[in-house]
């Protein structure tokens, strides 16, 4: 079984107490649904700062990434489709998903 990285980018943040309880609610039972393939429910991603090959630092990422989760499958095609019902993509947002290694 190999760890996939769930990248997630865009999406929108819920505007009312409703509408964030509703969000949560399909989140939790997005996990629920993934059962243990979920390794790392992830987080949220907060202000940022890109680092270039130079050393030069400027502000916000490149990438716009907005959060991400850590899952295991048995293939990237699994992963892909776990990542298919994602509630980020209710509100717009995309997911990348990409395998990891163990390098040591």
């Amino acid at each position: 079984m190999a760890t996939y990285l769930l990248a997630y980018r865009g999406g929108g943040m819920p505007e009312t107490d409703e509408e964030r309880t509703a969000v949560m609610a399909a989140w939790g039972a997005w996990f629920e649904g993934l059962g243990d393939a979920v390794k790392d429910g992830g987080n949220p991603f907060g202000p940022s700062a890109t680092i270039a090959a130079d050393g030069s630092t400027g502000d916000g990422g490149t990438s716009q990434l907005t959060g991400y989760s850590i899952i295991a499958a048995d293939s990237l095609a699994e992963a892909v489709g776990a990542a298919k019902d994602c509630p980020i993509r209710t509100s717009g947002g995309v997911i990348e998903v990409y395998e990891t290694f163990d390098v040591m």
